[in-house]
C-alpha cells in the first residue's frame, strides 16, 4: 500500500512526477466522503418524513445523486477533487496528468460495484496492490488515477496565484512544459519571461506581464492549487 511515483518524460526532457494516492488516503478520503453524504441525506429525510410515501421516494432519488452524482460533478467540475479528497490532499486526474473528463469520471465510478466486492472494496484494494500506481480496477479501466496534490514536481518552486484552468485540454508534454516555465520564471528577466509567454499566446490570449500570468496560473491549475 506504499504510494509510488509515476513519472512522465517528455521529449523536451522535462520530467512530470505524478505522486499516486495508496489505498489508506484513499480510503480515509471515502470515510469523509461517506460521512458528507450520510449526514447530507439524513437532513433532508428528516423533514421529508412527514410527507409518508412521496418523501420516501424523493429520499431515494437523493440517494441515487448522492451516491453516484455527487463524484462525478465534484472530480468533473471541482478539479477532480469530492470533499474528503479535498481534506486529503488527494485529486483524480487521467493516467497521463491531464484533468479528468466526463467519461472517464462515469466509468471508474460506475466500476465502484466491482471495485467493491467481495465487500469492504476488496477487488478494488488487491488491485492497488498490484498496480505499480495504486489503481482500482475502474481506475485502471477508465484510464485515471488518485494523486497527491500536495507532492506534484515543482510545486514548492512555482509562484503561488489563484489557479486558472487552461481553456483546452493539454497532454503531458504541453503540460510539463507549462510547469516548467512557471518554475524557471523567478531566474528568468521580466524581458525572457514576456518573450517566452509571447509564444503562448494563442493558448492565453494575452501578450506580455499578463500572458506570463495567466501561464502561472495555468501551471498552479495543473498542481492541483486552488
Amino acid at each position: 500500500m506504499l504510494d509510488t511515483i509515476r513519472q512522465i518524460e517528455t521529449p523536451e526532457g522535462v520530467f512530470l512526477r505524478l505522486p499516486a494516492a495508496g489505498a489508506l488516503p484513499r480510503a480515509q478520503a471515502w470515510m469523509i466522503d461517506f460521512g458528507v453524504r450520510a449526514a447530507a441525506f439524513w437532513a433532508v429525510m428528516i423533514p421529508l418524513s412527514i410527507f409518508g410515501r412521496a418523501g420516501m421516494g424523493i429520499g431515494a432519488l437523493i440517494m441515487f445523486v448522492l451516491t453516484w452524482i455527487y463524484s462525478i460533478v465534484c472530480e468533473v467540475w471541482f478539479n477532480g477533487q469530492t470533499l474528503g479528497k479535498r481534506a486529503m490532499s488527494l485529486r483524480v486526474v487521467s493516467a497521463d496528468g491531464a484533468p479528468i473528463t466526463l467519461v472517464p469520471s462515469v466509468v471508474r465510478n460506475l466500476l465502484r460495484v466491482v471495485d467493491i466486492l467481495p465487500g469492504v472494496y476488496g477487488v478494488g484494494l488487491a488491485s492497488t496492490l498490484i498496480d505499480p500506481h495504486a489503481r482500482r480496477i475502474g481506475d485502471v479501466i477508465a484510464g485515471s488515477m488518485v494523486i497527491h496534490t500536495a507532492e506534484l514536481h515543482g510545486g514548492t518552486q512555482v509562484p503561488a496565484i489563484p489557479a486558472e484552468a487552461p481553456p483546452v485540454g493539454l497532454s503531458s508534454e504541453e503540460q510539463a512544459a507549462i510547469v516548467d516555465f512557471a518554475e524557471r520564471c523567478p531566474q528568468l528577466t521580466p524581458q525572457r519571461q514576456r518573450e517566452l509567454a509571447d509564444l503562448l499566446s494563442p493558448l492565453t490570449g494575452q501578450l506580455g506581464d499578463a500572458g506570463v500570468r495567466r501561464l502561472v496560473a495555468y501551471a498552479n491549475y495543473l498542481l492541483g492549487r486552488p
